[in-house]
């Protein structure tokens, strides 16, 4: 694989902003005129056909109606045609209408009793409280939970019907209920009911200043209520260092060490660019960059550029050379070391897949170890985000990003938040409108709403290539003119799921397992995508599942290995840095801080100015 040129940027590059844009030469990463023109080779008509698409998905949060409705038609027809599945669902509510009176009826004999006819799903915790197990209102919840059993019925097992559309419609009418959910309602929800009464209301005021206040930030694309405290900088990404590169993608950054002497094999870490960067360099005490330098190793970083419309035909192939290739040659010519460990987080790790598999294919051999975080390499167990992967949806999608040049950054909030409705949409709601509170905002929570644009090529790109057609996992994905394959690595592997993954499900990120010809170490961790990662030592509740399978071991099948797999208690970070200092070699003095000889002189300190555009 090609190497791209050093850049010619020297240590009088701007350091503000504006600046910035205007020092960035364009060499670096040629826009093409299409970039530049979006309409430009468009005929009329084919304009008109994205324009109307584009205004429709303004409405209707990116969410193809056409989609909708092929999937709706898929199941009532499917359901019309099936005397069958109408007589289970007609005998399913006889009997949940029967349960649900006797239930009743003992509920109002016995007021107090813990008794249930239907367990809530493990992930649903809007019921938990104890006011909701009293009379009349664990009637009210258990009449909810069993209506929502039963359109779960309705909507799966259709004879006939698409796995996708089946997943569409099931998903769709589970999103319809949870609007009528008894919890979401002062008269039928006993804590807010309770609330008010003690306070006369004053939590309803309180409530409704918070939705002004929420509203009108909204408005002005202003960031969260307590997002003000958090300030990259000063209290998060604080971490010392300098950038060492930069191009029209990315900047590099290089950590200052912590240690007298360092692992010679330096670590590159490549974030996804669907958010900043630091969240892998949070506050001081859950900063994964602090915990790998106090260990002894040179840490670099990527940060990526936020595209803008001009950046609209950016793709796959330029996040790959002008990103983790381009940062690859910087930080091993710096480092002066033959090898390196590659980190890559959710996709970053997917790109740096990528990128290894081109390498191996290639007979580059510099990557000594691989390190995947919440990454996805097989997408064919995608979770709930597969719901709005089909050509009719993409297409929509594709459109509406063709007329702005990009994905905005509302755009995906409002999808992983329909991903995750009760825990971040309506858990929101009725803790801060309607008991009037307010959630403290603590650092992941002011990294999440610092978002980033996705370009419109980029990101189609990755959805079909990807997550539609798996041409990764199948052998069809290309670098250059000849597909690669996950099967070429032959570096070691450490790989890391999360339980409550929503983004990348851990038997997703196991899948690696069946695309990989090296050893892998795979490692299943508390928690969700980001705070499962963010996992530093002495964070209370935490625990993970740690085993290593040969390259020549026989395949083991994810739930198996999780029952199979004892617990550890406490943070995996130690055993990653376990696992990386056993296969590097004998500390060494740490190398300076970029390289003005060999072209890569230091640019500015950490976090560097990508990180503050908007």
């Amino acid at each position: 694989m090609a190497r791209p040129a050093k850049h010619e940027e020297g240590p009088a590059v701007a350091t503000a902003l504006p600046e910035v844009a205007q020092h960035v030469s364009p060499a670096a990463l040629p826009v093409s005129d299409i970039g530049r023109l979006p309409h430009a080779h468009t005929s009329m008509e084919e304009a008109l056909d994205k324009g109307l698409k584009a205004a429709v998905a303004k409405f209707t949060a990116g969410l193809s109606p056409i989609a909708l409705a092929a999937a709706y038609t898929d199941w009532a027809l499917h359901l019309a045609t099936a005397p069958g599945k109408q007589l289970q669902l007609v005998e399913k509510a006889a009997k949940k209408t029967g349960k649900l009176a006797r239930y009743a009826a003992f509920c109002a004999a016995h007021p107090e009793t813990p008794q249930t006819c239907i367990d809530p799903l493990p992930q649903d915790k809007r019921f938990r409280g104890e006011a909701w197990q009293t009379w009349p209102w664990n009637v009210i919840h258990q009449s909810f939970l069993l209506n929502q059993q039963w359109w779960h019925n309705a909507t799966t097992g259709v004879d006939g019907m698409t796995k996708q559309h089946e997943n569409v419609v099931e998903f769709a009418a589970r999103q319809m209920l949870d609007v009528f959910s008894p919890a979401n309602s002062i008269a039928t929800n006993p804590e807010v009911l309770h609330k008010t009464l003690r306070e006369g209301g004053w939590n309803l005021v309180r409530g409704w200043q918070n939705f002004m206040e929420d509203a009108l930030r909204a408005t002005n694309g202003a960031k969260p209520v307590g997002a003000e405290a958090f300030e990259v900088g000063r209290n998060l990404a604080t971490s010392p260092g300098q950038v060492v590169y930069r191009n029209h993608l990315i900047e590099l950054i290089q950590y200052a060490p912590t240690t007298d002497t360092v692992r010679p094999e330096p670590i590159l870490i490549v974030p996804a660019w669907i958010m900043k960067y630091y969240i892998l360099d949070l506050s001081e005490e859950n900063s994964l960059v602090r915990f790998l330098t106090d260990q002894g190793f040179t840490v670099f970083m990527v940060s990526w550029r936020n595209p803008d419309a001009e950046d609209r035909d950016l793709g796959m192939d330029d996040y790959l050379s002008q990103g983790v290739m381009a940062a690859l040659d910087a930080a091993q010519t710096i480092a002066a070391s033959d090898k390196m460990h590659g980190i890559g987080y959710c996709l970053g790790g997917t790109l740096l897949s990528i990128a290894a598999s081109a390498m191996a294919r290639d007979g580059d051999a510099r990557l000594k170890t691989l390190t995947l975080l919440a990454a996805q390499t097989d997408f064919t167990e995608a979770g709930e985000l597969q719901l709005f992967i089909n050509d009719s949806q993409l297409t929509f999608l594709e459109d509406m990003m063709w007329n702005q040049g990009y994905l905005d950054t509302t755009q995906m909030a409002g999808t992983f938040q329909l991903l995750r409705s009760n825990d971040l949409i309506w858990s929101y709601m009725i803790h801060d409108y309607l008991m009037g509170e307010r959630t403290p905002m603590i650092d992941l929570m002011a990294w999440n709403a610092d978002a980033t644009r996705m370009p419109y090529r980029m990101h189609s790109e990755y959805l079909r290539k990807l997550y539609l057609d798996n041409d990764l996992a199948e052998g069809r994905y290309t670098v250059g003119d000849a597909p690669v394959t996950v099967s070429d690595i032959r570096a070691p592997v450490f790989c890391v799921g999360t339980v409550r993954d929503h983004v990348a499900p851990w038997h997703s990120v196991y899948k690696f397992h069946l695309l990989s010809d090296t050893d892998v170490t795979f490692v299943l961790t508390s928690g969700g995508h980001n705070a499962g990662i963010v996992s530093e030592p002495g964070h209370p509740h935490r625990h993970y599942r740690i085993a290593t399978r040969a390259e020549d071991a026989p395949y083991i099948s994810p739930d198996r290995w999780m029952a199979e797999t004892p617990v550890t208690d406490g943070s995996w970070w130690p055993a990653l840095t376990d696992w990386l200092a056993a296969r590097s070699g004998d500390p060494v003095p740490p190398p300076p801080l970029g390289s003005k000889d060999t072209g890569y002189p230091p640019l500015c300190d950490a976090p560097g100015t990508y990180v503050f555009q908007e």
